[in-house]
């Protein structure tokens, strides 16, 4: 098994250590690659639109880092051509950025990696405390309206770098605003990788990801957004630092009470680099900040893996919110971990139940491309 230095060490190395690992659910595309830095999304002297903005890490484009081409990209509707290249450093975008787009221009995510290594546990710059979860966020995105494709999300902090430490939360991407959709992406990490999310508890978030590969280990898909994940792969890591179960927990929804759509995962899968049983599928997240939240969680049609410990596939969180009383559901899924045991250790939809959990049904009057 890779120790974790090592999982740092293939995301800087580029697409070819990491496809020799078999990082990614969305291989490169067949056949020759266009010619050019951008491949065929035109260049800064042929631009795709009058609102194209190209990035390129050795100056062939009109900027050289992501967050300084954001910046310059005021209004709504802009889109980010973003060369080849592995771009470290925070980018934030936001809320009045609508309709935004970033496009990895050679259409394989292994090949355009945003990435930084701040943690929960980081100290502020001005001395101040620490960062903080969200503030440990690789990238966070506030408009509504964001599209990516191709394009890698990471956050490379590891254990190692503050040992002893209790804020080990390191997010890789925070996005908060409604009709968000990712395609073809990539979003590594281990602790809290992808926080699918809204701007406050009373606002409702619709969020779709497809074709997309999510890696880490302890709640590594969190937050109170309605996401739909299709299509996607999502890989529990090792835990050199653990000698026993559980390593961790894939999902853990905080949606809102009022909120009738949470999390739902359809026609996916779960794998593991892990030994078999050592990860829980869920855990409920109840906030502090929002002690009526009722996570929400179905999982349908996916298969899991061994690594999904199918004798006790979910847990607590915290006291006085178990698991039972919220909204998990599960339909048709497939492979060792989804194994139902008696008595029933997983509520499952009926097939009445199930017509009303879709994409379709939790985004509403929002059709993405898939």
């Amino acid at each position: 098994m890779p120790s974790s230095p090592s999982r740092r060490d293939v995301l800087l190395t580029g697409a070819t250590a990491a496809a020799a690992l078999a990082l990614s659910a969305a291989p490169a595309q067949a056949g020759r690659r266009p010619r050019g830095p951008f491949g065929r999304y035109g260049s800064p002297s042929a631009r795709l639109t009058p609102g194209t903005l190209y990035v390129h890490p050795r100056g062939a484009g009109d900027f050289t880092g992501v967050q300084s081409a954001v910046t310059a990209a005021t209004g709504t509707g802009r889109t980010l051509v973003i060369a080849p290249g592995v771009y470290r450093g925070t980018v934030s975008v936001d809320a009045d950025r609508t309709g935004m787009t970033w496009i990895g221009a050679s259409e394989d995510p292994h090949d355009v990696v945003i990435v930084h290594d701040n943690a929960a546990g980081t100290p502020k710059p001005d001395g101040s405390g620490t960062l903080g979860t969200s503030g440990s966020a690789t990238t966070t995105l506030r408009p509504d309206g964001f599209t990516a494709r191709w394009i890698t999300f990471a956050n490379d902090w590891l254990r190692t770098d503050l040992p002893g430490t209790s804020g080990t939360q390191a997010v890789a991407l925070k996005v908060q605003g409604d009709r968000s959709a990712f395609t073809h992406c990539r979003f590594l990490g281990h602790q809290d990788t992808l926080y699918a999310d809204s701007l406050s508890p009373g606002t409702f978030a619709r969020q779709y990801f497809a074709h997309c590969y999510v890696e880490g280990d302890v709640d590594f898909v969190f937050g109170r957004a309605t996401a739909v994940f299709e299509h996607c792969h999502f890989r529990t890591l090792i835990r050199p630092d653990l000698t026993s179960a559980p390593y961790g927990f894939v999902f853990a929804p905080s949606t809102a009470g009022a909120n009738p759509h949470g999390y739902l995962v359809t026609r996916s899968r779960i794998s593991s680099e892990a030994p078999d049983g050592h990860y829980k599928l869920a855990r409920p997240w109840v906030p502090g900040s929002d002690p009526r939240a009722r996570p929400m969680l179905t999982v349908r049609e996916t298969r899991l893996g061994a690594g999904i410990d199918a004798v006790a596939p979910y847990t607590d969180m915290s006291s006085g919110h178990p698991w039972q009383e919220q909204r998990f559901a599960e339909y048709r899924n497939t492979g060792p971990g989804a194994v139902v045991t008696v008595p029933v250790n997983r509520p499952q939809l009926s097939r009445a139940e199930a017509a009303s959990h879709t994409p379709q049904t939790f985004l509403g009057d929002w059709r993405p491309r898939g």
